[in-house]
Protein backbone atom coordinates (compact mmCIF):
# COMPACT_ATOMS: atom_id res chain seq x y z
CA UNK A 1 0.00 0.00 0.00
CA UNK A 2 1.15 3.08 -0.99
CA UNK A 3 1.46 6.11 1.75
CA UNK A 4 2.18 9.92 0.93
CA UNK A 5 4.70 10.71 3.95
CA UNK A 6 3.30 14.18 3.75
CA UNK A 7 -0.48 13.37 4.06
CA UNK A 8 0.59 11.12 6.33
CA UNK A 9 2.15 13.64 9.08
CA UNK A 10 -0.49 16.17 8.76
CA UNK A 11 -2.59 13.14 9.67
CA UNK A 12 -0.78 12.23 12.72
CA UNK A 13 0.13 16.43 13.14
CA UNK A 14 -3.94 16.48 13.77
CA UNK A 15 -4.38 13.45 15.92
CA UNK A 16 -6.87 12.61 12.72
CA UNK A 17 -9.60 9.98 14.20
CA UNK A 18 -10.31 8.97 10.81
CA UNK A 19 -6.91 7.21 9.48
CA UNK A 20 -6.83 4.70 12.65
CA UNK A 21 -6.65 1.59 11.31
CA UNK A 22 -5.20 2.97 7.34
CA UNK A 23 -1.73 3.52 8.82
CA UNK A 24 0.56 2.75 11.92
CA UNK A 25 3.24 5.46 13.11
CA UNK A 26 6.83 4.50 13.75
CA UNK A 27 8.70 6.52 16.09
CA UNK A 28 12.30 5.31 15.57
CA UNK A 29 13.68 7.49 18.43
CA UNK A 30 11.68 5.84 21.09
CA UNK A 31 11.12 2.23 19.43
CA UNK A 32 6.94 2.59 19.67
CA UNK A 33 4.38 2.03 16.28
CA UNK A 34 1.16 3.87 17.56
CA UNK A 35 -2.04 4.93 15.72
CA UNK A 36 -2.56 8.46 13.84
CA UNK A 37 -4.46 9.81 16.57
CA UNK A 38 -1.99 8.86 19.39
CA UNK A 39 -1.92 12.50 21.93
CA UNK A 40 1.56 11.97 22.74
CA UNK A 41 3.48 14.81 21.06
CA UNK A 42 4.19 14.93 17.75
CA UNK A 43 7.53 13.22 16.89
CA UNK A 44 9.96 14.91 14.83
CA UNK A 45 9.72 13.89 10.97
CA UNK A 46 13.42 12.53 10.96
CA UNK A 47 11.99 10.21 13.27
CA UNK A 48 8.90 9.29 11.85
CA UNK A 49 8.01 5.85 9.54
CA UNK A 50 4.76 5.14 8.15
CA UNK A 51 3.88 1.02 7.93
CA UNK A 52 0.54 -0.16 6.53
CA UNK A 53 -0.35 -2.59 8.96
CA UNK A 54 0.83 -3.56 12.83
CA UNK A 55 2.37 -6.75 11.31
CA UNK A 56 4.91 -4.33 9.40
CA UNK A 57 5.87 -2.17 12.45
CA UNK A 58 6.58 -5.31 15.07
CA UNK A 59 8.91 -6.91 12.19
CA UNK A 60 10.63 -3.60 12.13
CA UNK A 61 11.48 -4.02 15.90
CA UNK A 62 8.80 -1.71 17.14
CA UNK A 63 6.32 -2.54 19.94
CA UNK A 64 2.87 -1.06 20.63
CA UNK A 65 2.52 2.60 22.14
CA UNK A 66 0.66 1.78 25.55
CA UNK A 67 -1.14 5.01 25.40
CA UNK A 68 -2.86 4.61 22.56
CA UNK A 69 -3.21 1.10 22.30
CA UNK A 70 -2.53 0.81 18.07
CA UNK A 71 -3.78 -2.94 18.42
CA UNK A 72 -6.99 -2.28 18.95
CA UNK A 73 -7.33 0.84 16.42
CA UNK A 74 -10.46 -0.43 13.67
CA UNK A 75 -9.84 -2.31 10.68
CA UNK A 76 -8.66 -0.77 7.42
CA UNK A 77 -11.47 0.06 5.58
CA UNK A 78 -9.48 -1.26 2.31
CA UNK A 79 -10.35 -4.72 3.40
CA UNK A 80 -14.33 -4.44 3.18
CA UNK A 81 -13.94 -2.75 -0.40
CA UNK A 82 -11.41 -4.48 -2.00
CA UNK A 83 -11.55 -7.72 -3.39
CA UNK A 84 -8.57 -8.58 -4.93
CA UNK A 85 -6.94 -11.54 -3.26
CA UNK A 86 -4.99 -9.31 -0.45
CA UNK A 87 -8.15 -7.97 0.56
CA UNK A 88 -9.59 -11.11 0.83
CA UNK A 89 -6.85 -12.72 2.47
CA UNK A 90 -6.82 -10.01 5.23
CA UNK A 91 -10.67 -10.65 6.05
CA UNK A 92 -9.34 -14.84 6.03
CA UNK A 93 -7.04 -13.81 8.92
CA UNK A 94 -8.65 -12.15 10.71
CA UNK A 95 -11.44 -15.02 11.11
CA UNK A 96 -8.56 -16.90 12.29
CA UNK A 97 -7.85 -19.13 9.00
CA UNK A 98 -4.37 -19.24 9.96
CA UNK A 99 -4.89 -20.51 13.22
CA UNK A 100 -6.83 -23.20 12.44
CA UNK A 101 -5.43 -24.02 9.20
CA UNK A 102 -2.14 -22.62 8.71
CA UNK A 103 -0.86 -20.48 5.91
CA UNK A 104 -1.23 -23.91 3.53
CA UNK A 105 -4.89 -23.45 4.33
CA UNK A 106 -5.19 -20.15 3.38
CA UNK A 107 -2.89 -20.18 0.57
CA UNK A 108 -5.41 -22.91 -0.66
CA UNK A 109 -8.12 -21.28 -0.17
CA UNK A 110 -7.44 -18.31 -2.30
CA UNK A 111 -5.90 -20.46 -5.12
CA UNK A 112 -2.46 -19.56 -4.85
CA UNK A 113 1.09 -21.11 -3.69
CA UNK A 114 2.00 -19.86 0.29
CA UNK A 115 4.88 -18.59 -1.57
CA UNK A 116 3.56 -16.01 -3.98
CA UNK A 117 0.89 -15.58 -1.30
CA UNK A 118 3.78 -14.16 0.46
CA UNK A 119 4.91 -12.19 -1.90
CA UNK A 120 1.46 -10.14 -2.39
CA UNK A 121 0.88 -9.58 1.44
CA UNK A 122 4.45 -8.76 2.33
CA UNK A 123 4.29 -6.24 -1.15
CA UNK A 124 1.16 -4.71 0.26
CA UNK A 125 1.12 -5.10 4.01
CA UNK A 126 4.72 -5.66 4.57
CA UNK A 127 4.42 -8.20 6.22
CA UNK A 128 3.37 -12.04 5.09
CA UNK A 129 0.23 -14.36 6.48
CA UNK A 130 2.51 -15.45 9.53
CA UNK A 131 3.14 -12.24 10.51
CA UNK A 132 -0.21 -11.06 10.47
CA UNK A 133 -1.74 -13.74 12.24
CA UNK A 134 1.10 -13.39 14.86
CA UNK A 135 0.24 -9.65 15.33
CA UNK A 136 -3.44 -10.78 15.57
CA UNK A 137 -2.53 -13.52 18.27
CA UNK A 138 -0.96 -10.85 20.44
CA UNK A 139 -3.87 -8.87 20.58
CA UNK A 140 -6.19 -11.57 21.34
CA UNK A 141 -3.89 -12.80 23.87
CA UNK A 142 -4.13 -9.03 25.04
CA UNK A 143 -7.74 -8.98 25.55
CA UNK A 144 -7.55 -12.45 27.62
CA UNK A 145 -4.97 -11.20 30.01
CA UNK A 146 -6.77 -7.57 30.57
CA UNK A 147 -10.24 -9.30 30.77
CA UNK A 148 -10.25 -12.65 32.36
CA UNK A 149 -8.54 -14.47 34.95
CA UNK A 150 -7.70 -17.89 32.98
CA UNK A 151 -4.03 -19.04 33.56
CA UNK A 152 -1.29 -17.48 31.04
CA UNK A 153 -0.59 -21.43 29.66
CA UNK A 154 -4.49 -21.45 28.67
CA UNK A 155 -4.49 -17.81 27.43
CA UNK A 156 -1.55 -18.19 24.95
CA UNK A 157 -3.26 -21.77 23.92
CA UNK A 158 -6.65 -20.04 23.32
CA UNK A 159 -5.04 -17.11 21.35
CA UNK A 160 -3.47 -19.56 18.97
CA UNK A 161 0.06 -19.68 20.26
CA UNK A 162 1.80 -23.03 19.82
CA UNK A 163 3.84 -23.00 23.14
CA UNK A 164 4.12 -20.54 25.89
CA UNK A 165 7.36 -19.95 25.17
CA UNK A 166 6.26 -18.41 21.65
CA UNK A 167 3.37 -16.74 23.56
CA UNK A 168 6.10 -15.18 26.28
CA UNK A 169 8.43 -14.20 23.80
CA UNK A 170 5.83 -12.68 21.26
CA UNK A 171 4.07 -10.21 24.19
CA UNK A 172 7.31 -9.08 24.97
CA UNK A 173 8.49 -8.40 21.86
CA UNK A 174 5.24 -6.31 20.84
CA UNK A 175 4.25 -4.69 24.45
CA UNK A 176 7.99 -4.55 26.03
CA UNK A 177 5.89 -6.25 28.48
CA UNK A 178 5.62 -9.74 30.03
CA UNK A 179 2.32 -11.54 30.41
CA UNK A 180 2.34 -11.27 34.59
CA UNK A 181 2.91 -7.15 34.01
CA UNK A 182 -0.04 -6.92 31.52
CA UNK A 183 -2.32 -8.09 33.88
CA UNK A 184 -1.03 -6.64 37.03
CA UNK A 185 -1.65 -3.25 34.80
CA UNK A 186 -4.81 -3.44 34.78
CA UNK A 187 -5.05 -3.05 38.32
CA UNK A 188 -7.68 -4.10 40.60
CA UNK A 189 -10.54 -4.34 37.73
CA UNK A 190 -12.65 -7.50 37.97
CA UNK A 191 -12.91 -9.42 35.05
CA UNK A 192 -16.74 -10.43 33.93
CA UNK A 193 -18.38 -12.92 35.55
CA UNK A 194 -18.83 -16.04 34.44
CA UNK A 195 -16.54 -18.52 32.66
CA UNK A 196 -15.66 -17.49 29.03
CA UNK A 197 -17.08 -14.39 28.96
CA UNK A 198 -15.11 -11.55 27.77
CA UNK A 199 -16.11 -7.78 27.62
CA UNK A 200 -14.62 -5.69 25.59
CA UNK A 201 -14.75 -2.04 23.20
CA UNK A 202 -15.01 -2.62 19.49
CA UNK A 203 -13.38 0.69 17.88
CA UNK A 204 -15.00 2.27 14.58
CA UNK A 205 -14.78 5.68 12.54
CA UNK A 206 -16.77 8.22 13.91
CA UNK A 207 -20.13 9.06 12.60
CA UNK A 208 -21.88 5.77 13.45
CA UNK A 209 -25.81 5.74 13.14
CA UNK A 210 -26.37 3.22 15.86
CA UNK A 211 -30.17 3.65 15.77
CA UNK A 212 -30.47 2.77 12.24
CA UNK A 213 -28.08 -0.24 12.84
CA UNK A 214 -29.93 -1.53 16.00
CA UNK A 215 -33.83 -0.54 13.89
CA UNK A 216 -32.46 -2.69 10.95
CA UNK A 217 -31.42 -5.72 13.15
CA UNK A 218 -34.37 -5.44 15.51
CA UNK A 219 -37.14 -6.16 12.50
CA UNK A 220 -35.80 -8.90 10.84
CA UNK A 221 -34.61 -10.40 14.95
CA UNK A 222 -35.72 -14.28 15.29
CA UNK A 223 -36.77 -15.67 18.36
CA UNK A 224 -34.12 -17.64 19.92
CA UNK A 225 -31.17 -16.28 17.64
CA UNK A 226 -31.42 -12.43 18.24
CA UNK A 227 -33.03 -9.63 19.57
CA UNK A 228 -32.70 -6.05 20.66
CA UNK A 229 -33.58 -4.88 24.36
CA UNK A 230 -32.66 -1.63 25.92
CA UNK A 231 -30.39 -0.52 23.16
CA UNK A 232 -28.26 -3.85 23.01
CA UNK A 233 -28.55 -6.49 20.23
CA UNK A 234 -28.14 -9.58 21.80
CA UNK A 235 -27.18 -13.14 19.29
CA UNK A 236 -25.81 -16.44 19.60
CA UNK A 237 -23.13 -17.65 17.32
CA UNK A 238 -21.75 -20.56 15.22
CA UNK A 239 -18.31 -20.86 15.60
CA UNK A 240 -15.42 -22.87 14.16
CA UNK A 241 -14.88 -24.33 17.66
CA UNK A 242 -17.87 -23.95 19.33
CA UNK A 243 -21.17 -21.75 20.27
CA UNK A 244 -21.03 -18.40 21.53
CA UNK A 245 -22.95 -15.42 22.57
CA UNK A 246 -22.49 -11.62 22.39
CA UNK A 247 -24.24 -8.13 23.28
CA UNK A 248 -23.13 -5.45 21.38
CA UNK A 249 -24.17 -2.02 22.60
CA UNK A 250 -22.95 1.08 20.87
CA UNK A 251 -21.42 4.33 22.71
CA UNK A 252 -19.06 7.14 22.01
CA UNK A 253 -16.45 6.14 20.16
CA UNK A 254 -16.79 2.16 20.69
CA UNK A 255 -19.01 -0.72 20.88
CA UNK A 256 -19.13 -2.52 24.11
CA UNK A 257 -19.11 -6.07 23.54
CA UNK A 258 -19.88 -8.68 25.99
CA UNK A 259 -19.22 -12.20 24.52
CA UNK A 260 -19.66 -15.42 25.89
CA UNK A 261 -17.65 -18.40 24.60
CA UNK A 262 -17.94 -21.99 24.55
CA UNK A 263 -13.78 -22.17 23.64
CA UNK A 264 -12.09 -19.18 23.66
CA UNK A 265 -10.03 -20.02 20.73
CA UNK A 266 -12.90 -18.69 19.05
CA UNK A 267 -12.20 -15.07 20.56
CA UNK A 268 -10.53 -13.40 17.20
CA UNK A 269 -13.15 -14.77 14.90
CA UNK A 270 -15.79 -13.87 17.25
CA UNK A 271 -14.13 -10.42 17.23
CA UNK A 272 -14.20 -10.47 13.45
CA UNK A 273 -17.60 -11.56 12.49
CA UNK A 274 -18.91 -8.89 14.82
CA UNK A 275 -17.40 -5.95 13.74
CA UNK A 276 -18.55 -7.51 10.09
CA UNK A 277 -22.02 -7.32 11.46
CA UNK A 278 -21.98 -3.82 12.21
CA UNK A 279 -19.62 -2.54 9.64
CA UNK A 280 -17.40 -0.93 11.95
CA UNK A 281 -14.42 -1.11 9.55
CA UNK A 282 -16.06 1.89 6.99
CA UNK A 283 -15.25 4.73 6.05
CA UNK A 284 -18.16 7.15 7.39
CA UNK A 285 -16.56 10.00 6.22
CA UNK A 286 -15.76 9.05 2.57
CA UNK A 287 -19.35 7.22 2.38
CA UNK A 288 -21.26 10.34 2.91
CA UNK A 289 -18.86 12.53 1.16
CA UNK A 290 -19.89 11.05 -1.75
CA UNK A 291 -23.75 10.45 -1.41
CA UNK A 292 -23.47 13.81 -0.22
CA UNK A 293 -22.61 15.39 -3.60
CA UNK A 294 -26.06 13.87 -4.91
CA UNK A 295 -27.82 16.98 -3.72
CA UNK A 296 -31.13 14.43 -3.77
CA UNK A 297 -29.50 12.27 -1.21
CA UNK A 298 -27.54 15.66 0.53
CA UNK A 299 -30.57 16.07 2.65
CA UNK A 300 -30.60 12.53 4.41
CA UNK A 301 -26.69 12.19 4.99
CA UNK A 302 -27.33 15.75 6.56
CA UNK A 303 -30.27 13.89 9.31
CA UNK A 304 -28.38 10.68 9.82
CA UNK A 305 -24.71 10.44 8.94
CA UNK A 306 -22.75 7.68 9.47
CA UNK A 307 -25.09 5.02 7.87
CA UNK A 308 -23.93 1.52 7.76
CA UNK A 309 -24.64 -1.67 6.11
CA UNK A 310 -25.78 -4.39 8.75
CA UNK A 311 -23.75 -7.52 7.25
CA UNK A 312 -23.89 -10.98 8.44
CA UNK A 313 -21.75 -13.47 10.86
CA UNK A 314 -22.88 -16.13 9.13
CA UNK A 315 -22.86 -16.48 5.09
CA UNK A 316 -25.20 -19.61 5.41
CA UNK A 317 -27.47 -17.54 7.36
CA UNK A 318 -27.93 -14.87 5.26
CA UNK A 319 -28.29 -16.92 2.26
CA UNK A 320 -31.31 -18.75 4.15
CA UNK A 321 -32.43 -15.57 5.26
CA UNK A 322 -32.24 -14.11 1.10
CA UNK A 323 -33.96 -16.97 -0.65
CA UNK A 324 -37.18 -16.98 2.12
CA UNK A 325 -36.97 -13.15 1.84
CA UNK A 326 -37.46 -13.00 -2.47
CA UNK A 327 -41.02 -11.53 -3.00
CA UNK A 328 -41.97 -11.27 0.46
CA UNK A 329 -42.44 -8.45 2.84
CA UNK A 330 -39.99 -8.88 6.07
CA UNK A 331 -42.74 -9.80 8.26
CA UNK A 332 -43.99 -12.47 6.15
CA UNK A 333 -39.86 -13.86 5.64
CA UNK A 334 -39.49 -13.50 9.16
CA UNK A 335 -42.68 -15.43 9.96
CA UNK A 336 -41.53 -18.23 8.00
CA UNK A 337 -37.73 -18.51 9.44
CA UNK A 338 -39.35 -18.76 12.70
CA UNK A 339 -41.29 -21.60 11.75
CA UNK A 340 -38.47 -23.37 10.40
CA UNK A 341 -36.00 -22.81 13.52
CA UNK A 342 -39.07 -24.00 15.53
CA UNK A 343 -39.00 -27.33 14.15
CA UNK A 344 -35.19 -27.68 14.00
CA UNK A 345 -35.13 -27.02 17.74
CA UNK A 346 -38.06 -29.65 18.21
CA UNK A 347 -35.95 -31.83 16.32
CA UNK A 348 -32.81 -31.37 18.24
CA UNK A 349 -34.37 -31.45 21.43
CA UNK A 350 -35.71 -34.87 20.70
CA UNK A 351 -32.64 -36.36 19.85
CA UNK A 352 -30.79 -34.66 22.81
CA UNK A 353 -33.74 -35.79 25.01
CA UNK A 354 -32.95 -39.80 23.82
CA UNK A 355 -29.24 -39.25 24.03
CA UNK A 356 -27.96 -40.69 27.43
CA UNK A 357 -24.30 -39.09 27.82
CA UNK A 358 -25.26 -35.39 26.63
CA UNK A 359 -22.06 -33.90 25.02
CA UNK A 360 -20.49 -30.80 26.05
CA UNK A 361 -22.00 -28.66 23.52
CA UNK A 362 -25.16 -30.14 23.98
CA UNK A 363 -25.67 -28.83 27.50
CA UNK A 364 -24.04 -25.21 26.11
CA UNK A 365 -26.61 -24.99 23.82
CA UNK A 366 -29.30 -25.79 26.28
CA UNK A 367 -28.07 -23.97 28.76
CA UNK A 368 -28.08 -20.69 26.67
CA UNK A 369 -31.34 -18.58 25.88
CA UNK A 370 -29.94 -17.61 22.69
CA UNK A 371 -28.50 -20.30 19.64
CA UNK A 372 -26.59 -19.86 16.38
CA UNK A 373 -28.52 -20.33 13.29
CA UNK A 374 -29.28 -23.99 11.94
CA UNK A 375 -26.43 -25.23 10.03
CA UNK A 376 -26.32 -26.60 6.26
CA UNK A 377 -26.10 -30.28 7.75
CA UNK A 378 -29.02 -29.38 9.92
CA UNK A 379 -31.49 -27.49 7.66
CA UNK A 380 -30.92 -31.14 5.43
CA UNK A 381 -32.11 -33.24 8.07
CA UNK A 382 -35.70 -31.41 8.58
CA UNK A 383 -38.71 -33.01 7.26
CA UNK A 384 -40.65 -31.41 4.40
CA UNK A 385 -43.37 -30.51 6.88
CA UNK A 386 -40.95 -28.12 8.74
CA UNK A 387 -40.32 -25.64 6.22
CA UNK A 388 -43.89 -24.15 5.39
CA UNK A 389 -43.25 -22.99 2.23
CA UNK A 390 -43.68 -23.92 -1.54
CA UNK A 391 -42.07 -26.63 -2.97
CA UNK A 392 -39.89 -24.58 -4.91
CA UNK A 393 -38.52 -22.26 -2.46
CA UNK A 394 -38.05 -25.23 0.23
CA UNK A 395 -36.17 -27.15 -2.74
CA UNK A 396 -33.96 -24.37 -3.20
CA UNK A 397 -33.03 -24.07 0.10
CA UNK A 398 -32.11 -27.76 0.13
CA UNK A 399 -30.03 -27.46 -2.95
CA UNK A 400 -28.25 -24.53 -1.48
CA UNK A 401 -27.63 -26.09 1.77
CA UNK A 402 -25.77 -29.22 -0.71
CA UNK A 403 -23.90 -26.69 -2.43
CA UNK A 404 -22.65 -25.86 0.89
CA UNK A 405 -21.76 -29.16 2.56
CA UNK A 406 -20.28 -30.47 -0.73
CA UNK A 407 -18.17 -27.03 -1.01
CA UNK A 408 -19.25 -25.83 -4.79
CA UNK A 409 -20.45 -22.93 -3.01
CA UNK A 410 -18.39 -20.52 -0.59
CA UNK A 411 -19.99 -18.18 1.56
CA UNK A 412 -17.17 -17.25 4.25
CA UNK A 413 -16.03 -13.60 4.11
CA UNK A 414 -12.97 -14.16 2.08
CA UNK A 415 -14.72 -15.33 -0.90
CA UNK A 416 -14.28 -14.36 -4.44
CA UNK A 417 -17.25 -12.31 -4.74
CA UNK A 418 -17.89 -12.43 -8.52
CA UNK A 419 -17.18 -16.51 -8.18
CA UNK A 420 -19.64 -16.80 -5.54
CA UNK A 421 -22.31 -14.77 -7.40
CA UNK A 422 -21.75 -16.75 -10.31
CA UNK A 423 -22.22 -20.34 -8.69
CA UNK A 424 -25.10 -18.53 -6.57
CA UNK A 425 -26.86 -18.23 -9.77
CA UNK A 426 -26.44 -21.52 -11.54
CA UNK A 427 -28.37 -23.05 -7.93
CA UNK A 428 -32.23 -23.39 -9.26
CA UNK A 429 -34.29 -20.74 -7.17
CA UNK A 430 -31.46 -18.09 -6.86
CA UNK A 431 -32.37 -15.01 -8.79
CA UNK A 432 -30.33 -11.65 -9.39
CA UNK A 433 -32.04 -9.88 -6.60
CA UNK A 434 -31.13 -12.66 -4.26
CA UNK A 435 -26.79 -13.25 -5.37
CA UNK A 436 -26.80 -9.32 -5.48
CA UNK A 437 -28.36 -8.85 -1.78
CA UNK A 438 -25.96 -11.88 -0.47
CA UNK A 439 -23.21 -9.83 -2.38
CA UNK A 440 -24.20 -6.88 -0.34
CA UNK A 441 -24.58 -8.22 3.02
CA UNK A 442 -22.50 -11.65 3.54
CA UNK A 443 -19.70 -10.84 1.17
CA UNK A 444 -19.31 -6.88 2.19
CA UNK A 445 -19.39 -5.42 -1.18
CA UNK A 446 -19.84 -1.70 -0.81
CA UNK A 447 -21.82 -0.92 -4.26
CA UNK A 448 -24.67 -3.38 -4.74
CA UNK A 449 -27.70 -1.42 -5.76
CA UNK A 450 -31.51 -3.46 -5.74
CA UNK A 451 -32.87 -1.29 -8.46
CA UNK A 452 -35.56 -3.94 -8.58
CA UNK A 453 -36.25 -4.21 -4.80
CA UNK A 454 -39.40 -2.53 -3.90
CA UNK A 455 -38.78 -0.88 -0.87
CA UNK A 456 -35.76 0.27 -2.89
CA UNK A 457 -37.82 1.95 -5.88
CA UNK A 458 -40.28 3.11 -2.75
CA UNK A 459 -37.74 4.98 -1.42
CA UNK A 460 -36.57 6.21 -4.03
CA UNK A 461 -39.92 7.92 -5.32
CA UNK A 462 -40.52 9.33 -1.97
CA UNK A 463 -36.81 10.81 -2.60
CA UNK A 464 -38.16 11.99 -5.58
CA UNK A 465 -35.83 9.86 -7.48
CA UNK A 466 -36.41 7.60 -11.03
CA UNK A 467 -38.16 4.59 -9.23
CA UNK A 468 -38.14 2.28 -12.35
CA UNK A 469 -35.00 -0.43 -11.94
CA UNK A 470 -33.03 1.08 -15.27
CA UNK A 471 -33.69 5.06 -15.06
CA UNK A 472 -32.57 4.28 -11.24
CA UNK A 473 -29.36 1.83 -12.13
CA UNK A 474 -28.19 4.89 -14.44
CA UNK A 475 -29.00 7.54 -11.76
CA UNK A 476 -27.21 5.78 -9.41
CA UNK A 477 -23.89 5.56 -11.19
CA UNK A 478 -23.21 8.56 -9.39
CA UNK A 479 -22.94 7.01 -6.18
CA UNK A 480 -20.49 4.40 -6.84
CA UNK A 481 -18.59 3.17 -5.22
CA UNK A 482 -21.11 3.34 -2.53
CA UNK A 483 -24.65 2.14 -4.04
CA UNK A 484 -24.56 -0.47 -0.85
CA UNK A 485 -24.88 2.45 1.20
CA UNK A 486 -26.97 4.46 -0.47
CA UNK A 487 -29.59 1.45 -0.89
CA UNK A 488 -29.94 1.46 2.76
CA UNK A 489 -30.49 4.96 2.47
CA UNK A 490 -33.43 4.30 0.23
CA UNK A 491 -34.82 1.66 1.94
CA UNK A 492 -34.59 3.68 5.21
CA UNK A 493 -36.37 6.89 3.26
CA UNK A 494 -39.91 4.07 2.06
Amino acid sequence: MEMDFERCYRAVDSRDQRFDGWFYTGVTSTGIYCRPSCPAITPKRQNVRFFPSAAAAQGAGLRACRRCRPDAAPGSPLWDVRADVVGRAMRLIADGVVDRDGVPGLASRLGYTERHLHRMLSAEMGAGPLALARAQRAQTARILIETTDLAMAEIAFAAGFGSVRQFNDTLREVYASAPSDLRAARGRQQAPAGAGTIALRLAYRPPLHARALLDFLAVRALPGVEEVRDGTYHRGLRLPHGTGQVALTPADGHVAATLRLADLRDLAPAVARCRRLLDLDADPAAIDATLAADPTLAPTVTAEPGIRVPRAVDGFEQAVRAIIGQQVSVTSARTTLTRLLTTHARVDHEVVATDDGMSGQQLHDRRDGLRGFLSAEELLALPDSGFGMPVGRREALRGLARAVVDGSVDLAPGVDREEAVRRLLALPGVGPWTANYLAMRAFGDPDILLSSDLAVRRGAAALGLPDTPPTLDRYAERWRPWRSYATIRLWRAA
